[in-house]
């Protein structure tokens, strides 16, 4: 998912249902603890563990975006397809270039889970 050593992770939307071993690789990655949603620092990156029903896609991703980096990027973690909250892939399509982001990849990360990566649309030059 291109976590480097140091970087700071915020964690949106942790449940007993999120897993556990991708989350204990991400930090062993870092070498940092989460962040969490009440912070000053500028996040490297925001993991979102998003299920059907959690709310407004948007309204979180223009939460996100108040910590994130200019080079930062967010992941929205889903359940599979077949699993309880599953989340079809054009909701996080619709959303995304609503607040300015593009999505770049859809990764399968955990057994339950899929991983969808947005980073900041490039400004266009004239």
């Amino acid at each position: 998912m291109g976590f480097e050593p140091g970087d700071l992770v915020l964690e949106i939307g942790r449940g007993p249902d999120c897993d556990e071993p991708l989350r204990s690789a991400i930090r062993s990655i870092t070498g940092t603890e989460f962040v969490e949603d009440e912070t000053n620092e500028v996040i490297d990156a925001v993991i979102i563990w998003w299920r059907d029903g959690d709310g407004e896609l948007e309204d979180e991703l223009v939460d996100a975006l108040t910590f994130l980096s200019e080079s930062g990027s967010i992941w929205i973690l889903t359940p599979k397809a077949g699993r309880d909250g599953h989340v079809e892939p054009s909701d996080i399509q619709d959303a995304a270039p609503n607040v300015g982001l593009a999505q770049t990849s859809i990764l399968a990360v955990a057994p339950d889970w899929s991983a969808t990566h947005l980073v900041a649309r490039k400004s266009v030059k004239r």
